[in-house]
């Protein structure tokens, strides 16, 4: 496990590296190194305050969003569930339409911090639905409240949309996701909550290992299954509500980056596996901004539309894999 975890470092870092390299203007070695060391040419600060808050903030949201992803599927035993099932994108889209409708535009730093605390409390009115089914709630329980609350908050939001248009306008920005034209301050926002659910995520290890069996042997073995299954949903809800504050809804990247890593360490238990998600997901959310940067040059293209060409054929093998495991 140890080789795999230097590797995709190694890789994370050259992903990195080719990131602030390559662009609409692919730029030299020297100048990349000039702007790291400080240096005031013109392109040297393009660098630093483009390329470098950009490469930073899809480094850190493809982590936390692979992350969050990961504790979802060990928390609810579903292989599909995702950071979106929880209703953290659809509660962060109305907490920003709702204060720029109420309120002046508060800025890209702004939108943050308004989409991070929407997310986290669309978690917690997930969580209050499930905890009012009681004892007959499960996993199953939690993800059918997830979705409705999804869908509900994603009616409102488009209610607002169509009454402001001065909403609309500053939601397309941040709703089309992707980590173009964010700055180091968003960093504020989500390098706390990468922070606490990668500490978060390492405790609840062994209980996770655990939970890979039914509840019943779980709970045979001295864990708490509840507990821990609402405590790595709020690890997730708070990995993914900080995603989203940097970067806006970026989809796939919590479904694709966990299962990679399973494939590429499959005989691992938990702990292993979060440090390779986190890196896994890292790396994916990088290679996949490079991608968009130059499919389509001198254009760009959505980083979502990227992500697809990866997560649209995993979603339809695992559901296929589900539908052979059924018949």
């Amino acid at each position: 496990m140890t080789k795999l975890l230097t590797l995709l470092t190694i890789l994370l870092a050259l992903a990195a590296l080719a990131s602030l390299h390559l662009g609409l203007r692919h730029y030299a070695p020297g100048t990349v190194l000039d702007a790291l060391r400080g240096g005031t040419s013109p392109d040297a600060i393009i660098v630093a305050t483009l390329r470098v808050p950009r490469t930073l903030v899809g480094l850190c949201s493809g982590a936390a969003l692979g992350l969050a992803g990961f504790l979802m599927q060990a928390a609810t035993r579903n292989p599909l569930a995702e950071p979106g099932l929880l209703g953290i994108n659809g509660g962060a889209a109305l907490a920003v339409v709702l204060g720029v409708t109420l309120g002046n535009a508060p800025g890209l730093a702004g939108i943050g911090a308004l989409a991070l605390v929407g997310g986290l409390a669309a978690t917690a009115l997930v969580f209050g639905i499930v905890a009012a089914a009681g004892r007959a709630a499960g996993p199953a329980t939690t993800l059918l409240a997830g979705v409705t609350v999804a869908a509900m908050l994603a009616s409102l939001t488009q209610v607002l949309l169509l009454v402001d248009e001065t909403a609309l306008e500053t939601m397309l920005f941040w709703l089309s996701g992707g980590f173009a034209g964010r700055d180091l301050e968003l960093l504020a926002l989500g390098l706390p909550a990468l922070v606490v659910g990668c500490l978060g995520a390492l405790v609840l290890a062994p209980s996770l290992d655990a939970l890979r069996l039914d509840d019943d042997s779980a709970g045979a073995l001295g864990v708490r299954v509840t507990g821990v299954r609402l405590a790595a949903l709020t690890l997730a809800a708070i990995l993914a509500s900080g995603a989203v504050a940097m970067a806006g809804p970026v989809v796939f990247l919590g479904l694709v980056a966990p299962h990679l890593a399973r494939r590429l360490a499959p005989a691992s238990g938990s702990a292993g596996l979060i440090a390779a998600t986190a890196l896994t997901g890292a790396t994916l959310a990088v290679l996949a901004d490079i991608a968009a940067r130059l499919i389509v040059a001198p254009g760009e293209s959505p980083i979502g539309a990227v992500l697809a060409l990866v997560g649209v054929p995993v979603l339809v093998g695992l559901l296929r894999q589900r539908r052979e495991a059924v018949l």
